[in-house]
């Protein structure tokens, strides 16, 4: 796609009625504005009324629309976009954990690690009750175990339940104190399936070693303390803020229906009563797309008790439930590596862990896709993305409903499957942040998988190439909710160890409307939000620098000045002014 060219403005006006109306409330003009509609991209001022766009174009014309209450904003040249919308974020989740003992990825050693441990018990960040936690580990800590178990089952530890998080919200490490609270010991492990017992790791005597990925890892967490309803609602309102201070203003909740402590059923609420409790009172001020988590194995059966849960939060301002969200399987990393393959995973015989029955899901699918409501796929494995399209195929043989089903994370994608995102309908939703060159993708995945998968993780331009529609996502609080900084990584895919797939980047122009009107899509809210259109809510960000412009390497500390949500600024960066 070639870039924008800014002088290729509209001079004329774009309307949402005739030829008269009345005066907006506010005129944002002298700027370079991205709409994210193809047929007018960049217009120079946008008039705002009743939270909604009234009308985009030309300086001269929209200024021609005021009237004497209008609140006038030069922009000064500065560029103006839609709301940036996240396709998949557990945001309730992130906005507890900035509030947590977290290293954010980074490698420490364990002496600084158990300090960071003995800072978060004190200042109280990194207790839940009477256990401790500390999440963000990058995943090749999981290569010095031992070391866990001599700096954390002895000492001042060995009768304190410890809890470490990975990153990646699928792998963690547990010390002696906490398995005994959760009763995982060699009898426990040998009572489980084949498939369960990969998902804990044992020594040599086949006694846990504190090691444990998806399934095992949930399992134990469920012996944590729950959080209290107050804690919630906090996380809920950092969440908010912070988005806005990026410049979001909407997501979609993959698993609203799942809340730290909480067991999960068919009858759970989640999160919910979160955002309604927030929609009472007037501080949801972002649009949130909620999706009911269920059951790999769920049946169609299962989606009216979903059903019966949907109604009681149905018509809460800013809240829509579109569908469901199904785990397809884990995480490819050495070595959890559960993300299921259609190869075995080199040197260590593992295929990973398909968690949908390829017999049975093609009918959740159905059934939910005859309801009107998407399916949402968590993917990393070739053989967990062919087995979510084969389930949309059955739906789309038994009718063209237009529903946008997604698959998200797509890091291995065999290029059999590229072409059925666009023949399906099945949205790509990406998380591009995690296109690098890194231990994560080149040390803990490239020994174990074919050149050719490696050379292409993370398709994103195979793609789009292919026709697929790709939707912008984060995983926060796995990773940063900073969409400029998915954007530059989807650019440049540079990491500490090269470049990754270099084959696979995408364009700035691209990546603008993955963060816009494709996510828009993915989140059903395409004929509301994601392009400033007249008629559409009045969501927008104005941002600190050209990033039509800018070098590829400034785009990533690109910042939101001023945030509207329906017309209405949530979010001014302190001296905005001045920038």
């Amino acid at each position: 796609m070639k870039m924008l060219i800014p002088a290729l403005l509209s001079m004329g006006v774009a309307l949402s009625c005739g030829e008269t109306m009345a005066a907006p409330s506010l005129i944002l003009h002298g700027g370079k504005i991205y709409t994210a509609e193809p047929a007018t991209p960049l217009q120079q001022a946008i008039a705002i009324e009743n939270g909604k766009v009234l009308a985009v174009g030309s300086d001269q014309a929209i200024l021609g629309l005021r009237g004497a209450t209008t609140e006038v904003v030069d922009l000064q040249g500065k560029v103006l976009m839609p709301g940036l919308i996240d396709s998949h974020s557990h945001a309730i989740r992130g906005g507890l954990q900035l509030g947590q003992t977290c290293v954010d990825g980074n490698l420490l050693p364990f002496d600084q690690l158990q300090q960071r441990l003995r800072d978060g018990i004190a200042d109280g960040k990194a207790k839940r009750g009477d256990t401790f936690i500390v999440c963000g580990l990058p995943s090749s800590y999981w290569s010095e175990l031992p070391k866990f178990s001599r700096y954390f089952d002895h000492g001042e530890w060995a009768d304190k339940p410890v809890l470490f998080l990975g990153w990646d919200q699928h792998t963690g490490w547990a010390n002696r104190a906490m398995l005994r609270r959760a009763g995982v010991d060699a009898a426990y492990v040998r009572g489980l399936s084949a498939a369960l017992q990969e998902t804990i790791g044992q020594d040599a005597h086949g006694q846990p070693n504190g090691f444990l990925a998806d399934d095992g890892l949930y399992a134990l967490m469920d012996h944590l303390p729950p959080l209290s309803h107050a804690a919630l609602v906090q996380g809920a309102h950092a969440a908010i803020d912070y988005y806005h201070s990026l410049g979001v203003t909407a997501w979609m909740d993959p698993t609203a229906n799942d809340a730290p402590g909480q067991a999960l059923t068919n009858q759970s609420q989640g999160m919910l009563p979160i955002y309604k409790e927030l929609a009472d009172r007037g501080e949801l001020n972002v649009h949130v797309a909620a999706l009911m988590l269920v059951d790999s194995k769920a049946t169609p059966a299962d989606l009216d008790d979903v059903a019966k849960v949907r109604e009681q939060f149905a018509d809460v301002p800013n809240l829509t439930i579109p569908g469901i969200k199904v785990f397809a399987d884990g995480v490819p990393e050495y070595p959890a590596q559960t993300a299921a393959m259609l190869e075995p995973y080199r040197g260590t015989n593992k295929s990973g862990e398909l968690l949908l029955d390829p017999a049975t899901y093609p009918a959740l699918v159905d059934a939910a896709d005859a309801r009107g409501w998407l399916v949402h796929v968590h993917a990393l494995g070739d053989r967990a993305t062919r087995v979510a399209l084969d389930g949309v195929a059955q739906a789309r043989k038994a009718r063209q409903s237009g529903v946008p089903h997604s698959i998200t994370h797509l890091q291995m994608v065999s290029p059999q499957d590229y072409d059925r995102f666009k023949q399906l309908d099945v949205i790509a939703s990406m998380q591009l942040f995690w296109a690098s060159a890194d231990e994560n993708s080149v040390d803990l995945v490239q020994p174990y998988v074919s050149p050719a998968l490696f050379e292409h993780q993370y398709p994103a331009r195979s793609l789009a190439d292919h026709g697929a529609t790709i939707a912008g996502a984060s995983d926060w609080p796995v990773t940063t909710p900073d969409p400029w900084q998915a954007i530059y990584q989807a650019i440049t895919r540079k990491g500490p160890k090269g470049v990754l797939a270099p084959t696979e980047r995408l364009d700035r122009d691209t990546m603008l409307r993955v963060y816009t009107a494709n996510a828009a899509r993915a989140i059903r809210l395409e004929n509301s939000i994601g392009s400033l259109k007249p008629g559409k809510q009045a969501d927008m960000v104005l941002l600190d620098r050209d990033v039509f412009r800018v070098p590829v390497e400034a785009l990533r500390e690109t910042r939101a000045l001023r945030t509207w949500f329906a017309g209405r600024e949530v979010y001014s960066r302190p001296n905005a002014s001045e920038q």
